[in-house]
């Protein structure tokens, strides 16, 4: 072993839209960054701040391009420093190992590897750490070690592991064992089968040297780690970010880690854990993970409930959400929609999502608030030539100089300071003073304050989307239609 000896590098994958969770999390804001485990705290921060044990490295984040800015931004807020790796497109949990082990092995081609999905709620972090060093020894020795999660009821949610016997030496000193074989999600008769059997849930954290896993990926993968080689080859920096090459990292194949080398290596381990744990895969799955009252409810936000019993009642925004004399159900409102389920039928959301897609409905993906490098802005209102948003930007953010071929806008500062460009012409607007835009100027606004800054920006025009946006310079790196 290289002289790194027991330190980890944890990479988190930080993709995936969460659509279970719908109407909170969606495309443009998935569930690993809004808080439902714990209030005031997302699941990626949690994850985050998991690694802050001195067992472990400075963690790297796999994520996706459009997420760039909320990585960044909440590790920031956590105080937390990573490589954050821009992922051009999706192609599943394969490619992203590869990278990061990759990427460990640039600097140490012995270094062991933790791979975190930055979705899951862990009740133990104490548990968790000490999990992750015992399972270094089988790491050290060649495996790819697995934590299993020990199952507290039969599910049809997750995949299983089938323990073999111990593993030699160290390893199996700790209570590792050799993986007999991975299941597929089962029925749930066969799922309390498994669990009889003493099969274990597959939680998808992986520990493993980068040297080993580059081998087994070049035996059963070897399109997936090419590909994989070829974008880190081709990646550039820009700002804090690493972009992937685009071009190399689209030709891997879209496959799990699971399929492509977990189901056919030899070398799998795996460490039994009981520590607190959930995916969050559903609402009912937050449900059972919550802090209920003395009727079984779990409650979020201004809410109100009478004759209700072992549900599950989330309202975001001001939304004031009632409910009376249901039972084992879950209500979620958001400013722009309302769902409605049984806590059983909570997992046929994503199926509900996929449908809203095909009618393309925008509140499928997209949230009214809108996150973006700068700040935020949330649609107040539109019909057919106009749209209404509130736009909030973050001292010293900065818009892209840009212009529109199909709108004008007029801004209204409400709170703070403006620093607006129309045209080459810089001017400072207060509250209570206005802008105009006309079609076709090229603009641009700025937060030179030490405050937020609030604006009402009503557009007119025959065409209000968000891609009649042309930038012409942008110090987010977003130049281009």
């Amino acid at each position: 072993m290289s002289d790194a000896g027991d330190l980890i590098h944890p990479v988190i994958l930080c993709g995936g839209s969460g659509t279970r969770l719908w109407p909170a999390s969606r495309e443009s804001f998935p569930k690993q960054f809004i808080p439902l485990a714990e209030p005031g705290r997302s699941s990626f921060q949690a994850t985050a701040a998991r690694l802050s044990d001195a067992t472990f490295a400075r963690p790297a984040v796999i994520t996706a391009n459009d997420a760039r800015f909320l990585v960044a931004e909440q590790l920031a807020q956590g105080g937390i420093g990573a490589d954050i790796l821009l992922e051009p497109c999706r192609r599943d949990s394969a490619p992203a190992v590869a990278v990061a082990a990759l990427h460990a092995a640039a600097r140490d081609p012995q270094a062991l590897v933790l791979i975190l999905p930055a979705d899951h709620a862990i009740g133990d972090e104490a548990g968790f750490v000490a999990a992750a060093r015992a399972a270094r020894a089988g790491a050290r020795a060649g495996h790819i070690m697995t934590l299993g999660i020990a199952p507290t009821q039969p599910s049809t949610a997750y995949g299983y592991i089938q323990p073999g016997g111990a593993l030699p030496g160290e390893a199996g000193a700790s209570g590792a064992r050799a993986v007999a074989r991975f299941l597929e999600k089962p029925d749930a008769s066969r799922a309390a089968g498994l669990i009889d059997e003493g099969a274990l849930w597959n939680g998808g954290y992986f520990l493993f040297r980068a040297d080993v896993m580059l081998d087994e990926l070049e035996v059963h993968a070897p399109e997936v780690l090419a590909a994989a080689s070829a974008a880190l080859a081709t990646a550039a920096r820009d700002l804090d970010f690493v972009r992937l090459g685009a071009e190399a990292f689209g030709k891997a194949p879209q496959i799990s880690i699971d399929y492509a080398v977990m189901e056919r290596t030899e070398r799998a381990g795996v460490l039994p854990v009981s520590f607190p744990w959930s995916d969050i895969g559903t609402w009912g799955a937050l449900w059972d993970i919550a802090a209920r009252d003395a009727e079984g409810n779990a409650l979020r936000g201004r809410v109100a409930l009478r004759n209700t019993r072992n549900s599950l009642v989330h309202s975001t925004g001001e939304i004031l959400t009632t409910v009376v004399g249901l039972d084992d159900v879950v209500v979620v409102t958001t400013d722009d929609a309302v769902l409605v389920t049984s806590r059983t039928a909570a997992g046929e959301v994503k199926g509900l999502v996929e449908g809203l897609r095909r009618r393309s409905e925008p509140e499928a993906d997209a949230h009214r608030l809108m996150y973006r490098p700068w700040g935020s802005y949330q649609r107040i209102d539109i019909g057919g030539r106009f749209q209404v948003k509130r736009i909030t930007v973050k001292p010293g953010g900065r818009l892209s100089l840009q212009k529109h071929h199909h709108r004008a806008e007029h801004w209204v500062v409400v709170r703070g300071t403006a620093e607006v460009t129309v045209d080459g012409v810089v001017r400072l607007v207060h509250e209570n003073e206005a802008a105009y835009l006309p079609i076709g100027c090229v603009h641009r606004l700025a937060n030179p304050g030490k405050i937020p800054l609030e604006l009402i920006e009503v557009q007119v025009g025959s065409y209000t989307g968000e891609d009649d946006i042309i930038r012409i310079e942008d110090v987010y790196g977003r130049e281009g239609a």
